[in-house]
C-alpha cells in the first residue's frame, strides 16, 4: 500500500511540474515575442533619426535647393 501511494504522489507531482514547464515556456515565448515588437519599433524609429540626420547636411539642402529651381 505504501509503494501504491508513492506512485500516486509521484504521478502528481510529475503532472504539476509538466504543466508549470508548459506555462512557463508560454510566457517566455510571449515576452520574446514583445521583445521582437519593441526591437522592431526601435528599428524604425532609427531609420526615421537617420533619414532626418541626412538632410542636416548642408551639402544635401542646397543641392536640393539647386535641384528644386532648375525645375
Amino acid at each position: 500500500m505504501e509503494i501504491q501511494t508513492a506512485i500516486t504522489l509521484l504521478t502528481i507531482i510529475v503532472s504539476i511540474l509538466s504543466g508549470l514547464l508548459i506555462v512557463i515556456l508560454a510566457v517566455f515565448i510571449a515576452i520574446l515575442l514583445k521583445l521582437r515588437k519593441l526591437a522592431s519599433k526601435v528599428d524604425n524609429v532609427l531609420q526615421n533619426v537617420a533619414q532626418a540626420s541626412e538632410w542636416l547636411v548642408p551639402a544635401k539642402v542646397f543641392g536640393q535647393i539647386v535641384t528644386l529651381f532648375r525645375k
